[in-house]
């Protein structure tokens, strides 16, 4: 009897492992610097557009695309805004808008990944900009993941967009004047499997 009660436990333990469906452990991924960039657009006195980027940016991923979760964490210094013209890169680091001195960087960290099939559509998160933080969603406009013949691993990455109202993080400079609170952010990113 008491084998009888041992062997049938043995075959409910085996019939529930087999039942359970399998996830592969999140796979970590580090930002590839040379096909990872932070970028702006915010208009000029509805003339143009004037556009910059941030040079030096730091992250990481954390993908299970079985399991269709992830998180990110995403770490821009502000001191490193870049425009092409160093007098405006100057008044960008300014208190009058990035206050670069007092706060040195921009974070992002992400809470939820949603996914369309096997591509991830969209990324939430915590912005923290000037002290402030508040929720975004970066909208991918395309995503993949590859075996990437040169470092010979698997990379994932897209292209990934928001708008944010910069005065609600506190950046009022030349709203009086204008000039628009609505700032367009572009993040493409690729990252390394490791």
């Amino acid at each position: 009897m008491r084998k009888t009660l041992l062997a049938l436990g043995t075959v409910g333990a085996l019939a529930i492992t087999l039942a359970a469906p399998a996830h592969a452990a999140p796979a970590t991924y580090a930002f590839d610097p040379g096909h990872t960039y932070v970028t702006f657009e915010i208009g000029h006195f509805g003339t143009s557009t004037n556009r910059g980027r941030f040079d030096k940016k730091e992250g990481s991923v954390e993908l299970d695309r079985a399991a269709k979760t992830g998180k990110v964490s995403v770490t821009i210094d502000t001191t490193s805004v870049n425009t092409g013209f160093a007098p405006f890169n100057t008044h960008l680091q300014s208190p009058d808008l990035f206050d670069a001195a007092k706060y040195p960087t921009i974070k992002f960290e992400s809470s939820k990944f949603v996914f369309n099939g096997d591509k991830v559509s969209e990324v939430s998160g915590n912005l923290t900009l000037l002290g402030k933080t508040l929720p975004v969603t970066l909208k991918a406009s395309q995503f993949n993941c590859y075996d990437n013949p040169m470092v010979k691993r698997e990379v994932c990455g897209g292209d990934f967009e928001t708008t944010i109202d910069r005065t609600a993080f506190g950046m009022n400079y030349g709203v009086d004047w204008g000039f628009p609170k609505n700032v367009r952010l572009i993040v493409q990113v690729e990252a390394i499997k490791q």
